[in-house]
């Protein structure tokens, strides 16, 4: 018999959703029908998959030890631990993602990744052990693209990575990012509404600027901050989050992201020598307008980047 003590961060979970959590090896069909044979039980009585479980409640497992067995090497170890963290408490990490890495594994495999960077960080500082867990990992609330740089939200709790996830779904997190477009919109600040359809295979998606089937709304607000003539030096905020959102939507007003291989024109990212797009998220803002728990501290917050590193390059008479 082995026993789990809930911990804070495995507060709040049905029984079934911790099991599969705490106990992988653990078949979900060999976890329900253990626990209508009483073999899985919660302070000593049989347990319901539907029970909230509570700080300090008890999960008495009789089953095999095999279903315990522990990995020998914590995947995570393989990244660097360097991350730059632009904000931090004891519940949430702002972290800036540099341009070309990725937030998770993708179809490559990468073995560097940035929620792995973030793990080693907190794993090397005491933070984090995953033997110290039994059904949570900090994890990344937002993400942007493997060539966009910027503001990624870490939840290092459960309670705040609930928080964060409900408050993004209700848009009650506001994201910003500046770019640089080539060439001068005609209106210099302006709201885009367009469909946008993603083709899996071309990873990449095509703008309609009427509702196809299969296509999402994708909403984007932007303004023209300074321009020099050939480019344009740009603020956006999202309204919704979109695969390829913005690099789509400007290229397809005639003004793609400066650097952008895909959406963009190569002939001007080899002249201006830019490898990468011009677009990062470079401010959050906590726009909380419902009750948040324990995160209420951080209502009306703005985290932002000191210095995006095109700006300094293409306007360094621009002031923030």
């Amino acid at each position: 018999m082995k026993e789990l003590l809930i911990q804070p961060n495995d507060a709040g979970q049905r029984l079934d959703k911790f099991l599969q959590k705490a106990v992988p090896r653990l078949p979900s069909g060999l976890m329900y029908k253990y626990l209508r044979l009483k073999r899985i039980k919660v302070n000593g009585k049989r347990g319901d998959i539907r029970q909230k479980l509570q700080t300090g409640d008890c999960i008495q497992l009789y089953i095999n030890d095999e279903f315990f067995q522990q990995q020998a090497e914590y995947d995570f170890l393989t990244a660097p631990s360097g991350i730059e963290a632009v904000y931090e408490d004891d519940q949430i990490l702002l972290v800036n993602k540099p341009q070309g890495l990725v937030v998770h594994e993708d179809s490559q495999s990468s073995s560097d990744t940035l929620i792995k960077r973030v793990l080693h960080t907190l794993y090397l500082r005491g933070e984090y052990d995953p033997k110290r867990e039994q059904s949570f990992t900090p994890a990344l609330c937002n993400r942007i693209d493997r060539n966009t740089c910027g503001l990624v939200i870490v939840a290092k709790t459960a309670p705040a990575l609930r928080i964060l996830n409900e408050k993004i779904r209700n848009r009650e997190i506001k994201k910003e990012y500046l770019c640089i477009l080539l060439g001068v919109p005609a209106k210099k600040q302006g709201t885009l509404k367009n469909y946008l359809l993603k083709d899996s295979s071309a990873n990449r998606v095509k703008v309609f600027d009427a509702p196809r089937p299969g296509a999402k709304t994708a909403v984007t607000h932007y303004r023209v901050l300074t321009h020099n003539g050939s480019l344009s030096l740009v603020r956006v905020q999202l309204e919704t989050g979109r695969t390829h959102q913005i690099r789509a939507q400007m290229a397809h007003i005639g003004h793609p992201l400066l650097g952008d291989g895909k959406y963009g024109f190569g002939e001007e990212n080899r002249r201006y020598e830019m490898v990468h797009q011009a677009l990062c998220a470079d401010r959050v803002t906590f726009c909380f307008s419902t009750p948040a728990g324990e995160l209420d501290y951080l209502k009306g917050k703005t985290v932002k980047l000191p210095s995006v590193w095109f700006c300094s390059r293409f306007f360094p008479d621009w002031q923030p």
